[in-house]
């Protein structure tokens, strides 16, 4: 992953898979302080630390990682423990789509990279849809919370006079994107679906000013199969 940027302080964001259904929830940029990884899954961090080692193999410094879980995905694992009962039996067809989902997830037997868990299916737009807005009661964090945790992510690192990468999950990315776009909970949602793995997003802050410069970018995936979502 390359970026020049000849002014002005820019947020490269990398988005990585870090949830399966069972859970539910590399390159160069520059010049880059400090390297951002979140703690959302193990796979996060574990990328600094290869990024950084190729770094040395080059024989070029590369700055430690930092963990900061504002930039956490949301936890799609408790949306569904606590949001699909109550939403099942309501809507009988969210109950089947939801039920066969769950058969498929059981017929994978755990395998990470089975297509049941790269794919999104339309019993997880209902459930999101849902949480985003509040229509059941739910213990967890809300759809608000999340994102005002992930604009409070992006604030601590608005006095940076570096360009940072920040290695974090697909709707923390389109979070950040729709606040330069001014974009509502529906269109973020959609710019999250739209978020391949491994892709970056450029995002440069000036006066205050967060501007979208690339979106969802995947030059360095050029292979059949490579271009995968979740």
């Amino acid at each position: 992953m390359a970026a020049s940027m000849a002014t002005g302080r820019s947020f490269h964001c990398c988005s990585v898979n870090v949830s399966s259904r069972q859970q539910a929830g590399s390159g160069s940029a520059g010049r880059l302080a400090p390297y951002r990884a979140d703690p959302g899954g193990s796979s996060r961090f574990s990328i600094s630390t290869e990024v950084g080692a190729a770094y040395a193999v080059a024989g070029v410094s590369f700055p430690a990682a930092s963990v900061d879980p504002a930039w956490d995905e949301f936890d799609l694992s408790r949306v569904y423990r606590e949001i699909a009962p109550r939403l099942s039996a309501e809507d009988s067809e969210f109950r089947r789509e939801y039920e066969e989902m769950r058969e498929q997830v059981r017929i994978s037997e755990g395998a990470h990279a089975a297509r049941i868990h790269r794919k999104w299916l339309p019993c997880d737009t209902k459930l999101v849809e849902a949480w985003i807005g509040g229509r059941y009661p739910y213990s967890g964090e809300t759809w608000n919370q999340f994102r005002e945790r992930v604009a409070e992510g992006r604030s601590k690192i608005s006095d940076a006079r570096e360009n940072i990468l920040i290695v974090t999950s697909a709707t923390p990315v389109a979070i950040c994107t729709g606040l330069s776009l001014e974009i509502s909970d529906a269109g973020v949602m959609r710019l999250a679906g739209a978020v391949y793995n491994a892709s970056y997003t450029i995002l440069r802050l000036r006066k205050e000013q967060l501007r979208l410069f690339t979106f969802n970018a995947v030059p360095h995936l050029s292979a059949d199969g490579l271009r995968t979502h979740r």
